[in-house]
């Protein structure tokens, strides 16, 4: 997928959410441990990669969700972070989606001029149930970051946020159920919690997909395949966009980007029924979908 930045494969895991990894289920599949951390040699600096013309393929205005197979913060990466908040310092004319279960070790691995935050960097803390809601978003709260999100995946019980949500540091909340082998269930009411939390504080929700097991009045829904989890989630209405994130994106100068120059997000037929679409950068053209 064209918006992720892998700069290192491999996790550890360290809570609830983490029992039926969808990372640990591929890497099985291919022979591999996924609690094998390591730098990737070619992804590493994906941010910076230019085409055959000189241009970057990241083009300006786009969002790259960063260690989608790992944790930004994790403890195994510390000798590869700062390189890769680097390039971050390298491209901030894009706009970076930071997720980790370890808001902790936050405060302690941002770089020394990160002052009181990036404007092109977003931090998003996972909690899949209240437990780990209530360990991590009061962290995630005072920390310096421009933009917070949270990121409830796997939803795996009830996750009340409303407390977290009043003082208007939250800007997108993130939802999904859970996939692959022990999948378990996902319940519409706590996905419609969340949601009107979110509506009621003109939060972006983003509902992006039902998981493999979904429960909705008593019933059980069995969904295979990701694409329609996600076209089930888009059906189901609770998709809110609340108001928009203004990331102040700059070019190498230091000079604002104007908005005609910045990146828009071409939408397929299959995209107009997708729950990420609130939050993804649109179709790559891959030509898969034909």
């Amino acid at each position: 997928m064209h918006d992720i930045w892998n700069p290192w494969h491999g996790c550890v895991k360290c809570s609830e959410g983490c029992q039926n990894c969808y990372m640990y289920y591929l890497d099985a599949l291919r022979g591999k441990r996924g609690d094998a951390v390591y730098r990737t040699k070619t992804g590493f600096r994906y941010p910076l990669s230019k085409d055959r013309g000189g241009q970057y393929k990241v083009k300006s205005g786009e969002m790259l969700r960063v260690c989608m197979t790992s944790d930004f913060f994790l403890e195994e990466a510390d000798p590869w972070r700062e390189e890769a908040w680097e390039i971050i310092a390298r491209r901030p004319d894009v706009k970076f989606f930071l997720l980790t279960k370890r808001p902790e070790r936050v405060a302690e691995h941002l770089p020394r001029n990160w002052g009181e935050g990036w404007e092109n960097v977003m931090c998003n803390i996972s909690c899949e149930n209240q437990r780990r809601a209530d360990e991590r978003i009061p962290i995630l709260l005072d920390l310096p970051f421009k933009h917070k999100g949270i990121m409830c995946a796997p939803l795996i019980g009830p996750v009340s946020i409303e407390p977290y949500l009043s003082d208007g540091q939250i800007e997108q909340v993130l939802c999904e159920g859970e996939n692959y082998g022990g999948a378990r269930p996902c319940r519409y009411e706590w996905v419609k919690s969340l949601h009107d939390a979110c509506v009621s504080h003109d939060v972006t929700f983003v509902f992006c997909g039902t998981g493999r097991r979904f429960v909705k009045d008593g019933r059980t829904y069995r969904i295979e395949g990701n694409g329609v989890q996600s076209s089930q989630a888009y059906r189901s209405g609770l998709g809110y966009q609340g108001k928009p994130m203004d990331f102040k994106l700059t070019d190498g100068w230091g000079y604002p980007i104007p908005a005609d120059r910045l990146y828009r997000p071409y939408y397929g037929e299959r995209c107009r029924t997708c729950g990420m679409k609130l939050s993804c950068n649109g179709c790559s053209r891959c030509g898969k979908c034909s």
